[in-house]
């Protein structure tokens, strides 16, 4: 089956007032970046997020953030934007704080169909208030549910027309969990290939996750915290610094 739409708006084109979306990518890494710049131009709102992080206040869902499109936030990592910051603060969006690794897996739980899992992390913190606890063989655990959404917004570096995935380095990160706990999985890719020239072993999210899937162009990639070298006076070990202020490609993209 050709899964394969023109673009952003069309991909976008069933997305709803209270959805629950997921947004894949990791940082500024593998964000579905022409999917966030359209959810910018049509009415749907209060949203809840379901991510890593926040974006920054110039990039990614920092931006819905700002538009005051997003009611809540689950998450694990919000000390890159500076609007969400605020916004939580003020007490303008609900935030639900999850340790990175048991957001992961709380994501992989729902597509795998498995009820909820007891995990050390969080243990005797505010993460666990009002959930279950166990004393298992003399050590305590909280108990995590699934995470589901409505929406799994993510990006791929190639795909082909019948959905099958694949991501390239950091950028696979939150994507592949993703594909498989929504109700509709919309994809972008950077390049758009017919079905049998992907390597099947090399494809990470095969196309029966996936329910629409589009490729986008001219991807900024920026990221957070720009770090180059520098050759030291001597001529030997590079120096490091950091320059925030400017985009460049990661190498990790």
């Amino acid at each position: 089956m050709n899964k394969t739409i023109k673009n952003a708006p069309e991909a976008l084109s069933g997305l709803f007032d209270g959805a629950t979306i997921m947004i894949g990518g990791f940082g500024l890494c593998g964000l579905p970046e022409k999917m966030l710049e359209e959810i910018q131009n049509i009415s749907a709102k209060n949203l809840t997020i379901i991510s890593n992080n926040a974006g920054t206040d110039n990039y990614g869902i920092g931006l819905l953030i700002k538009k005051g499109r997003v009611k809540k936030m689950i998450m694990s990592y919000g000390g890159e934007c500076k609007a969400f910051e605020e916004a939580a603060l003020k007490g303008l969006i609900e935030v639900e704080w999850t340790p990175q690794g048991t957001l992961a897996e709380r994501i992989r739980a729902a597509g795998a169909g498995i009820g909820g899992f007891f995990t050390p992390t969080g243990y005797g913190t505010v993460v666990a208030e009002r959930k279950e606890t166990r004393n298992i063989d003399g050590k305590n655990y909280v108990f995590e549910k699934p995470l589901f959404a409505d929406f799994a917004l993510i990006k791929a570096w190639k795909g082909d027309t019948l959905g099958n995935l694949i991501y390239r380095k950091t950028a696979r990160n939150f994507n592949q969990a993703m594909a498989t706990a929504a109700k509709t999985v919309i994809a972008e890719v950077e390049t758009l290939v017919k079905p049998g020239d992907l390597e099947p072993d090399a494809v990470h999210t095969p196309g029966i996750y996936v329910d629409k899937i589009f490729q986008g162009a001219s991807y900024l990639k920026p990221i957070e915290k720009l770090t180059v070298q520098e050759p030291s006076e001597k001529g030997d070990s590079p120096l490091f610094h950091e320059n925030g202020g400017k985009r460049g490609l990661s190498p990790f993209l």
